[in-house]
């Protein structure tokens, strides 16, 4: 069930826990890998007191910093418009969030996993689909056709709820007070969509930049969507634990810690169609995002150079990228026209403190909360035993649960017959307590509780005879995964600033937009590249 048919529903009452106690632990013997992108390189960078002399310098027109989608997408556009002088310097981590792995013959996604069909306002993720031969046909009328392969089969969601499986992601019964609320709820989202502003722009649209500057629709991000939610009785238990699971899902925080508008933005302003699908249908693939950012990157092969940058300066004659080279352990410079820093705000505020300064942003007030993330990506040989109720669906959700629940890789494999392995890929936002503290807890916990807290939902729907069929387990470590829109993010004067600039430095990264899904770092990355061209 997805967000619609949960809300056409009407309710259901909060039921108890499906945790099985005394559970064993992880075997021993089961091999674990431990991924931090990024971690190691971003530590170094923020204690750098000082750089050696540069060893080299090459000169380019464009430089673009990082090659997660942001830059990804504006390496992309600039070479679909036949701009080949520029270099994209890939960071520590290519893919950055839409990464994917591999285990034997089966691709994984170590991010993102998914993408809603596109608005009509993104007509940048159309285009870009159209390119990729995922849109077939009609891609910029309301429903353009998909190619089914990666149109989400059926079985789609499942939620487990007193070690019983049931159909969609919210318990299957209701009481009369609950339903009341949720149809009141369903009503009230349903019709935000398609409504506009005073300015005549949608109230809630995708890229956010393009949503009505309404100030007494804005004003809802002076509040957490918590507080509006009770304020308008709101207040039933399940309707509550969802809500809270879908703002983890998008956002990394609970619905006690995001903005009321950005609360109110995920059920508003996806409103993509396509041809023979159903409303909120969503396209993906075995190794997630990553689908989308290789056949991007192998567009712009030529102009990637393995690196991380550590330095950016103005001139006179343009900018100075100074850079680690990966490949000869020495600082190299790159002397460019224009650069396109299409990194996390955070990693920009230690490339060019001076000049984010004198933009008018203030790293201790308008850099957004950065939520941490722990992907655990298990590898079986066979598929386990499942428990009464519905069959092995794509998404499968615990209810109670602090995990975000676990998606299946071979699941677009399965029409006919499960295939040999599978790998299941489980994820946690670590929303428990704050950012930094979280961060904490990932640097400096044992491994032990990081494959307890990762595979919590996975052990949880199988028991011990998950392990009998287990061969890996490899857990991510995002310490910075997604940026949150936290109350007041609407209003953050540094990031307007950052959003309009047009100098010699462009930003592209969707911390621009205050929170962090592939339609809106593909914006930015879209947009630095049309200012380029």
């Amino acid at each position: 069930m997805n967000r619609r048919q949960f809300l056409q529903l009407g309710g259901a009452s909060l039921l108890a826990g499906c945790s099985r106690p005394g559970l064993p632990p992880v075997p021993p013997w089961l091999p674990v890998t431990i991924r931090r992108p990024g971690m190691a390189e971003g530590h170094w960078l923020r204690n750098l007191k000082s750089l050696p002399p540069s060893a080299g310098e090459r000169r380019t027109r464009t430089v673009i910093i990082g090659s997660g989608i942001a830059g990804l997408t504006a390496a992309w556009r600039l070479v679909q418009a036949g701009y080949h002088d520029f270099v994209l310097l890939t960071g520590p981590e290519p893919f950055g969030n839409a990464d994917g792995g591999r285990w034997q013959d089966v691709a994984y996604p170590r991010g993102a996993h998914y993408l809603p069909l596109p608005t009509r306002e993104s007509t940048h993720v159309r285009e870009l689909l159209q390119s990729l031969g995922v849109i077939e046909a009609d891609a910029f009328s309301e429903r353009p056709r998909y190619d089914e392969r990666f149109l989400l089969h059926a079985g789609a969601e499942r939620l487990l709820v007193d070690g019983h499986w049931q159909d969609g992601l919210f318990p299957a019964h209701s009481s009369s007070a609950e339903a009341q609320q949720h149809g009141r709820f369903m009503a009230f989202v349903n019709n935000l969509r398609g409504r506009t502003g005073r300015d005549g722009k949608p109230l809630f649209a995708i890229p956010v930049v393009l949503s009505s500057q309404d100030a007494d629709w804005r004003a809802l991000d002076r509040q957490t969507f918590g507080q509006w939610l009770t304020a308008n009785g709101y207040t039933a238990p399940g309707l509550r634990w969802y809500l809270d699971y879908c703002c983890r899902d998008d956002y990394g925080l609970d619905a006690a810690q995001v903005s009321a508008w950005a609360g109110l933005h995920y059920f508003a302003a996806r409103n993509g169609l396509g041809r023979h699908t159903e409303e909120d249908a969503v396209l993906t693939w075995p190794e997630g995002l990553q689908a989308l950012a290789q056949p991007m990157a192998a567009a712009c092969r030529a102009q990637q150079l393995p690196g991380l940058a550590l330095q950016l300066r103005e001139h006179g004659g343009g900018v100075s990228v100074d850079y680690a080279d990966r490949a000869f352990g020495k600082v190299m410079t790159l002397k460019a026209q224009r650069v396109i820093c299409a990194t996390p705000l955070h990693v920009a505020a230690r490339l060019m403190p001076p000049l984010m300064t004198d933009l008018g942003f203030d790293v201790h007030t308008d850099l957004p909360p950065h939520a941490p993330w722990l992907v655990a990506n298990l590898y079986l040989d066979r598929f386990p035993e499942e428990l009464p109720g519905e069959e092995q669906a794509w998404d499968n959700v615990v209810f109670g649960s602090r995990g975000l629940g676990f998606v299946v890789a071979t699941h677009q494999l399965i029409r006919a017959a499960k295939p040999a392995r599978t790998v299941l890929t489980a994820y946690t936002a670590l929303a428990e307590r704050s950012p930094g503290d979280s961060r904490l807890w990932l640097q400096q916990t044992s491994q032990a509780e990081l494959v307890a807290q990762g595979l919590v939902d996975v052990v949880t729907a199988y028991g011990p005879q998950l392990w009998r069929g287990a061969k890996g387990l490899e857990l991510t470590l995002r310490g910075h995964a997604m940026a949150s829109p936290a109350p007041g993010y609407l209003s953050q004067q540094g990031l307007r600033a950052l959003r309009e600039t047009d100098g010699k430095v462009l930003f592209a990264h969707a911390d621009l937009s205050g929170y962090s899904v592939f339609e809106e770092a593909a914006w930015w990355g879209w947009r630095a590249a049309g200012l380029i061209i």
